[in-house]
């Protein structure tokens, strides 16, 4: 493998920071766009049935134990783990072992891409977010659900963009993804909530690093689909369930650290404000659906109750919807 140029790398990250976060390339948009009916509420992160918000696929289970290190696996990552795995999840594949060592190939130079990314972005990377991107098999998250074949081949390519994965939905570019990590500040004793599951890549990455990971897919045969990926790989403080992240997850008493939307929403659904912790932070992009001027923000809500917002950076997300379709926006 050739040496990695981080000059060359620096210069590509420059690039993409100019250029804003994505979560969905121009063909997905269009896809995503001919398939929603706005008058519906349909989809979360893209479209399909919309379960009742409370359906879950998988409750939470007991609270899992905090670790003081970033989770990482007990074994190697092997063609004969990846095989497991799959077959676990219920998901068929045709790749070769040849394929798969040639895609592992590829993490090293994806890692450093994070980490110059990070550094041009923040000053300097969170070290357990790029080991949390070291312990997470992003090949297994590469899936195409409508078609039920694995696109594992394509993980960790030299130019990070998003990837459809059917029914309307996303995996979003690494980049982009480690990003929205370091934003949130993960913690050991955290509890996040994401909304818009989508490839389940997100919210693995941070139950690595948090104590647990909630997340919530209103696209039902992506959620429950992405619902059977934990388990084969260990990950049990991941909680999924199909439903209106609108609505947020009300039944975590507790509160979340940290909620982040993978989403463009108009608004910020006011329930998400209540489940919020004092001192949390809301990750929101907002904007229109399928029109640039999308912005992230970023909310915090103080010891006392007060919420304060920030705009952070340009973004383009495929839309919120179900409710955020049809609820009027809070006066």
């Amino acid at each position: 493998m050739s040496p990695i140029n981080r000059r060359a790398l620096l210069t590509a990250a420059g690039a993409t920071a100019l250029s804003g976060l994505a979560a969905c390339d121009e063909q997905t948009l269009k896809t995503v766009q001919a398939r929603l009916n706005p008058t519906q509420a349909t989809g979360g992160a893209g479209a399909g049935a919309a379960a009742p918000a409370g359906n879950a696929v998988a409750e939470a289970g007991a609270t899992s134990a905090v670790s003081e290190t970033v989770r990482m696996p007990s074994e190697p990552w092997t063609y004969a783990r990846f095989n497991t795995a799959m077959e676990a999840s219920e998901r068929p594949h045709t790749l070769s072992e040849a394929q798969f060592n040639e895609v592992q190939t590829r993490k090293p130079a994806a890692i450093e891409r994070i980490r110059v990314y990070l550094d041009s972005r923040f000053g300097a990377h969170d070290p357990n977010v790029v080991r949390a991107f070291e312990s997470v098999p992003r090949d297994f998250y590469h899936y195409a659900y409508a078609s039920d074949e694995s696109t594992a081949y394509q993980a960790y390519e030299a130019d990070p963009k998003p990837w459809a994965i059917g029914h309307g939905s996303v995996l979003s570019d690494y980049l982009g993804q480690a990003y929205m990590t370091q934003l949130a500040a993960p913690k050991p004793t955290d509890v996040t909530l994401e909304i818009g599951t989508g490839s389940g890549f997100q919210s693995s990455l941070l139950s690595r690093i948090v104590r647990d990971s909630y997340t919530i897919e209103i696209i039902q045969p992506i959620g429950q689909a992405v619902g059977k990926i934990f388990d084969p790989l260990g990950y049990d403080n991941v909680h999924s369930r199909v439903g209106d992240g609108y609505f947020g997850w009300p039944e975590v008493t507790e509160g979340f650290d940290t909620i982040m939307l993978t989403c463009v929403a108009q608004y910020a659904p006011p329930e998400l404000f209540r489940q919020l912790k004092p001192g949390g932070k809301l990750i929101i992009p907002i904007g229109q659906p399928f029109r640039r001027g999308q912005v992230l923000y970023v909310y915090t809500k103080d010891a006392d109750g007060r919420v304060r917002s920030r705009r952070d950076v340009g973004v383009f997300f495929i839309p919120m919807t179900g409710a955020m379709q049809t609820q009027a926006r809070p006066a």
